[in-house]
């Protein structure tokens, strides 16, 4: 295989389904849909019922999301406790 038919191959394996991408993030395929929709992951959106989701975008987007998780913890005072609305503040908007 040359190395020209490897890229092409990798590229297409990092393209996802629903169900793909459900199984690969232990979520339901539900709630990728509505991750997609609430803009939290990147699709892309072939026809209206054919959607497919770049793997690298989504672990992108997932790891700025936990980020910026992360810093709403440290701004939040000492001893004050988090609960699970401000986790997942984000997702629930």
């Amino acid at each position: 295989m040359t190395e020209r038919n490897k890229e092409a191959k990798e590229k297409r394996i990092e393209f996802l389904t629903a169900g793909q991408l459900a199984e690969f993030l232990q979520i339901s395929e539900a709630s990728v849909h509505r991750l997609r929709r609430q803009g939290r992951i990147p699709a892309v959106m072939l026809t209206p019922r054919l959607i497919r989701f770049n793997l690298r975008e989504v672990r992108a987007a997932l790891a700025n999301q936990q980020e910026l998780v992360r810093e709403r913890q440290s701004t939040k005072e000492a001893g004050e406790q988090l609960a699970f609305d401000d986790l997942f503040a984000e997702m629930i908007e």
